[in-house]
């Protein structure tokens, strides 16, 4: 393939809008074009990796039994509302109407459409276990579409469901799934980590991210280095301080002039953190977001509130939620904004983490303006309607399975899993007939891959200060030959023997036959990030070639024939030798 017939304008600066290196760099180098906030069309090249990663998930989905079927980009609500997330999913499910006023939305997840198909099509235990997967766009409607195609409002997914009769077989579905994504992202040429995730608007029961490893990444993840302990933050749970056991004092009202903040309390009245009530105020809203219940949450002041433990631990979407207006609030529950504590409030339903469970003797706000209470005890004078672990595991904190010190990173989420157990075919009575003639329901669960994530992933993974480092496995093309002079007959002879010799071998070959500058050649190779390049010049006429790597420095001059050789080893080591 000549360059000089294909469409490729790389840029030498990238827009300001575009924050992450791995954005800037696909701009650059044309793989992405920005139609609108979080809305983008893949330029060719950038089609090319995007249909790589759909191949290798294809390839690793077919290999474990799932078969591939297409389902349409827009649902009718009425599946939705037998789910019931049409109302908990939140502003973020694209909704529309047709000319008649008929609801539908543009779908971020197809576990509905997929469960419907099911119950339609699947009657008898016989048909059993059944896993069916998808590669097609997505949408979500992001509040604040940003980074690329990180947080894009239309985005590529692998979206898989399984279908079976027992915990047990889901189990194996669930495994089958598990070990697929890491042959997968390990064939993408990701650096990544498994970590026990929360299970979200999806639903179901446990769920397992698989997350590539960045500094830039959305998702915080906590780890053990001792043992195999690794959960995001929201849903790494927490091993509770034991309470000191010390005698009871007496409750008493101290003034504290000016002390809303813990740390203005602490410095006040000499005391530690972890002997101080932290209090944080919420209202809740009804499915139709109406303001339904008024919530207060206690913590110890050391700690901070994990939002996703509390809105589990509520029973609500994390949309029902939002900080109350305190001055509202007050004349309500008895709380007063910056001197609120635990003992005397009413009309409002109370959460208390379970680190503060046996406490004595704690600072909290007396309710009462510029006053704070001593003695504070838990069971005494206060106890919660819900008590149970709402508190984000910190960086040092003992590891809940070996007690090590915790670690904390950072990661790009490029895919979940998840058990869904029997949330959707319950709720969308999806049934089939056992041995007996009788309705049984189905175990199910659902396994995504961002596809479009992934492409940015390995490009904030692999990149240096020129441009972008592919993988093999994924890159637009194998091999870039660049011509120094594409007039001089020799060159171009010797170009187009390399190509053709090449695609003979299954290797993937652009030549830059292009009238520009060697050094603009260069730069854009560089900046493309085609894992070899293979420079014709002067010495053509010798049968010599220069052979570089992209993720090296040095280039070594050899025969063409060498060149091509260790070309195609390269590929067919790093492709088809897997």
């Amino acid at each position: 393939m000549k360059l000089s017939r294909l469409h490729l304008k790389t840029l030498r600066e990238a827009p300001n809008e575009a924050e992450l290196v791995s954005h800037k760099l696909m701009i650059r180098a044309n793989l992405i074009k920005k139609e609108a906030a979080g809305i983008y069309t893949f330029m060719p090249f950038g089609w090319r990796t995007i249909r790589k990663i759909e191949e290798i998930v294809r390839q690793e989905q077919d290999r474990i039994g799932c078969q591939e079927l297409h389902m349409p980009h827009v649902n009718p609500s009425e599946l939705w509302k037998e789910s019931g997330r049409w109302y908990a999913y939140g502003p973020e499910l694209w909704r529309i109407k047709d000319r008649n006023g008929r609801d539908f939305c543009l779908v971020p997840t197809c576990e509905e459409l997929c469960t419907n198909i099911v119950r339609q099509e699947i009657s008898s235990y016989r048909e059993l276990p059944l896993q069916l997967y998808h590669i097609q766009f997505k949408y979500r409607d992001e509040a604040r579409p940003r980074y690329g195609l990180m947080r894009s409002r239309e985005f590529i997914m692998k979206d898989a469901y399984s279908f079976d009769r027992t915990p047990e077989d889901l189990e194996a579905a669930y495994r089958l799934q598990y070990d697929a994504y890491v042959r997968t992202f390990t064939r993408c040429g990701l650096d990544f980590r498994t970590v026990e995730a929360d299970n979200g608007p999806i639903g179901g029961s446990n769920s397992h991210e698989f997350s590539a490893l960045s500094n830039v990444g959305e998702s915080e993840i906590a780890y053990c280095e001792k043992c195999d302990m690794a959960a995001t933050i929201e849903r790494a749970e927490c091993v509770d301080d034991k309470p000191v056991d010390e005698p009871e004092q007496p409750l008493k009202d101290v003034y504290t002039p000016g002390t809303k903040t813990i740390k203005d309390v602490c410095d006040y009245l000499g005391v530690d953190e972890k002997k101080t009530i932290k209090a944080l105020m919420f209202t809740t809203f009804d499915k139709d977001l109406n303001p339904a219940d008024y919530v207060c949450v206690f913590i110890r002041g050391d700690r901070d509130v994990n939002m996703i433990k509390l809105v589990n631990a509520l029973g609500i979407p994390e949309h029902y939620i939002e900080f109350a207006d305190e001055d509202d609030m007050g004349p309500i529950t008895g709380i007063v904004g910056g001197f609120t504590g635990p003992v005397g409030i009413h009309n409002c339903k109370i959460v208390v983490d379970s680190e503060l469970v046996g406490t004595k003797n704690m600072v909290a706000g007396a309710n009462k303006e510029d006053h704070h209470m001593t003695g504070v005890c838990y069971g005494r004078d206060f106890t919660g309607d819900i008590v149970t672990d709402i508190k984000t595991l910190k960086e040092g904190d003992p590891c809940p399975h070996c007690g090590a010190p915790i670690k904390h990173t950072r990661g790009i989420e490029v895919g979940q899993i998840f058990k869904l157990g029997t949330k959707y075919s319950e709720s969308m009575n999806a049934t089939y007939k056992d041995e007996n003639g009788e309705d049984q329901i189905y175990w199910m669960g659902c396994y995504g891959v961002g596809v479009t994530r992934t492409m940015q992933a390995v490009v904030e993974q692999s990149h240096d200060d020129k441009g972008i480092i592919w993988p093999v496995s994924v890159a637009p093309y194998h091999v870039i030959v660049t011509v120094i002079n594409p007039k001089d007959e020799t060159q171009m002879e010797l170009a187009n023997k390399i190509e053709a010799e090449l695609e003979t071998k299954r290797v993937e070959v652009i030549v830059d036959d292009r009238d520009e500058r060697v050094g603009v050649k260069f730069n854009d190779a560089d900046l493309l990030g085609i894992p070899i390049r293979i420079t014709v010049g002067k010495l053509a006429k010798d049968g010599k070639v220069e052979y570089k790597l992209r993720r090296e420095e040095d280039n070594e001059v050899m025969s063409a024939a060498d060149a091509i050789a260790a070309a195609a080893k390269l590929v067919d080591d790093e492709i088809f030798g897997m």
